[in-house]
Formats: C-alpha cells, structure tokens, sequence
C-alpha cells in the first residue's frame, strides 16, 4: 500500500484515508484523457472492429468517474503477444502503460506461493497432507491439523492477520511500517480457527503466509530463493521481485487513490511489502505475469498428478476479488467459467492496483488485465471491470465480439 516523492501533509492524509479506505473493505496531478492505444507497436494484420472494441472497453474503464488513470492489457496466443492499452502510467506525463513497467500483483502472489508448493510436493520435499503441526508446529495447537492442501484452497479457517485490529492501526498510522514477514501470523496466533478444517471456504491472507513458512521449514531455504529457483528462473521472469520495501523498480506502472470527483492521488509507493509477503507482496510486469500464469496454470511447471490435485475445484470459492463468470477455488488457483468458456487463473488488489490474470489449462493462451486503482473500493466499477476482463477472456478464446 505506498506514495512516491515526499507528500505535502495533505497528500499524507489522503494516502492514509486511502489506506484506511482498503482496509475497511479487506483488502493531484494535472488529469489526463483516456488515450487508449492498441498494440505494443505497429498494430499487427487484421486490426480492426474486435480489437477497437476492446480498447473502447479498457478506455471505458479510465474515464468513468472515479475510474483508473491507466489500464493495461496483454493478450498471448501460442507466442504471438498484442497489447491494448488507455489513459497513462504517470499522470502529467501522457507515457502509456507498457508490458515492461513494474506493477504490485497484490494476491495475484498468492499463485506463486502455490507454484513453489507443488513445486515441492513434485520434488517430495512437501506434501499436499502435511500438516502445520508437522512443519509449524511452533503455531497455535488449535491450528495443528490443517494442511497444506488446506492453505492452498483456503478451507484452513486461519483467521486473516490483515483484518486483526493490532495489524490495521499499525498500517493507518504508518503505511510504510516494515513488518518481520514471518511473523505476520503472530497477530492472530491468540484466535481459534473460524471454522473446522476443511468444512468450508473462507479467503484468508494467512493460509499463503503459512504455504511459504511451510516451503522455508521444507528446504531449509529463504521463501524468495525458492521463487527465484522454482518459479523465475523455469519461467524466464527477468522482472519478478518479492520486496521488503516500499519503492518500486523504475520504470512502474503509478498506482493511484481515486474517487468520483476527486483527483487521483498517488499511491505507488505508499505501502511497505512486508505486511503482505508471500500472500501480496510481488512485484512484477505485465510481460512476466503474463508468462508466469501460462507456466503456472498449463504443464511447464508442475506433473499431471500434481496438476490434478490443483485442480480439484470447490464451486463458489471466489477470488480476492471476484473474477469474471462463476468463480470456483482450486489450489491457489481459480477456475473463472464466463459465457465464452473457461481460463484459469488468479486476481488480486491492492491500494493503486487491480490485477486480473489467466490463462487455458494447456497454458498456450494468456490474457492480462491490469489496472491502476484499487477498483473493489467502488463496486459499480468492479462490476463493470469484471465485464471488461469477461470481454478479453472472449477475444482470447476467439468467442463473440466485445
């Protein structure tokens, strides 16, 4: 949740207001006209009504009122990669969104930490039964029994440090506050599960805490060198990073605080990565997550046994925030059935960002929507963003017209 220079006092308070904002729901510059651009590029053969609608939907998107000063959107079919595109990454500046500018992926991150996990469970350093007793026994012995399966499909009933009250004031009165990562689950160690393990679904930023603590008591090995060896390097992300920090790598995608009638204020830089780690903290492009989801949710990562273990689906689990179509939770991965046809995928926001990615299960198409401001706050807007990655989802399965 972060801002970039030094804020003037007031933009402080709005920064905060937008963080106080976030938290409630769990999760300045000169304006710009929505530019919306379509490849990165020439526009390749065939450009025509199809790929004008989808840019009138992203540009949709940026001058609604309250609506992200820039959005982005990358689709990949068997190597072949077009990028649309409106409004701007910086306002003031009129630079549009590339493929190549650093972003926050939020829970999108929550995908990785399944991709070192099963990773493991492949290697037979994890498996899918472990317990937190086995390998966190040092956790509450009322959280004994849940399994890593368990984290992974959030049906543990670990309560969400983010939504203890001791993490919130520490966020609203420092934003940049830097957390030790591995004890985030210390701020809800005193509470019971919410539910028995297994019994039901409930989204928790804790369950991906405890999968990379369990990858760490696994190897004996950082949680970020396992990223770096299992997910990065097979994968060729180039700029793919877990932070402690609040700065981004340049050149970023600015994320922005926005509200009807207000003007955006930026919040790029305004939260530390520590207080979200291994459930929220990476960060990453549209061009590596982009990679990353059709590595991830098709076979170049993991075997078939594992791959279907992934994908025993549990109807009605949404992501964090809904997807588009019906949402169903596999193992830090989602299914999202639209009225096109089915992609797998994750999606994640954070103050400034809202991410949307998946991909075919044979992982050879991928679509990317990513925009810059916590949309979930306004759920007219979400409604119509979930409309617009619903669109993308068609044009990258070659089903209706936007």
């Amino acid at each position: 949740m972060p801002v970039s220079a030094p804020a003037a006092r007031t933009g402080r308070r709005a920064v905060r207001r937008a963080v106080a904002a976030a938290l409630a729901v769990g999760a300045v510059l000169t304006g710009v006209s929505a530019a919306p651009g379509a490849a990165d590029g020439p526009p390749p053969s065939g450009h025509g009504p199809h790929d004008e609608g989808l840019e009138r939907a992203l540009a949709g998107l940026v001058t609604a009122p309250g609506g992200p000063p820039g959005a982005i959107a990358v689709l990949t079919r068997d190597g072949k990669r077009r990028v649309y595109r409106a409004g701007t990454a910086e306002l003031g500046t009129g630079r549009p969104p590339r493929p190549r500018d650093h972003m926050r992926i939020a829970s999108a991150a929550k995908a990785f930490s399944g991709a070192v996990a099963l990773s493991l469970v492949d290697r037979g350093a994890l498996a899918l039964d472990d317990t937190i007793g086995r390998r966190l026994p040092h956790l509450p012995t009322s959280w004994h029994a849940v399994t890593l399966r368990q984290l992974l499909q959030h049906t543990s009933g670990l309560p969400d440090y983010s939504q203890s009250q001791a993490f919130q004031d520490i966020v609203r009165a420092d934003p940049r506050h830097h957390f030790d990562s591995r004890r985030l689950l210390d701020f809800v160690a005193g509470e019971d599960l919410e539910f028995p393990p297994g019994s039901r679904y409930g989204y928790s930023n804790s369950d991906n805490i405890a999968v990379a603590l369990m990858a760490e008591q696994a190897t004996g090995r950082p949680y970020e060198s396992l990223l770096r060896e299992l997910v990065y390097r097979p994968l060729g992300l180039r700029d793919t990073s877990l932070p402690q920090g609040y700065r981004l790598p340049r050149p970023y995608l600015h994320g922005y605080a926005t509200a009807p009638g207000e003007p955006p204020e930026d919040v790029s830089e305004a939260v530390s990565a520590s207080g979200a780690w291994a459930s929220g903290g990476i960060v990453s492009t549209p061009a590596d997550l982009s990679a990353f989801i059709g590595g991830y949710a098709g076979p170049r990562l993991l075997s078939p046994a594992t791959r279907r273990a992934q994908r025993d689906f549990l109807p009605g689990g949404a992501s964090e925030p809904a997807g588009p179509g019906a949402n169903a939770a596999g193992l830090a991965l989602f299914r999202y059935a639209t009225r096109c046809g089915t992609v797998l995928g994750h999606t994640g926001n954070t103050p400034g960002y809202t991410q949307f990615a998946a991909a075919t299960p044979d992982g050879r198409r991928t679509v990317t929507v990513t925009v810059t401001s916590q949309v979930t706050l306004d759920p007219a807007l979400l409604a119509r963003l979930r409309e617009v990655e619903e669109k993308f989802v068609c044009a990258l399965l070659d089903h209706g017209r936007p």
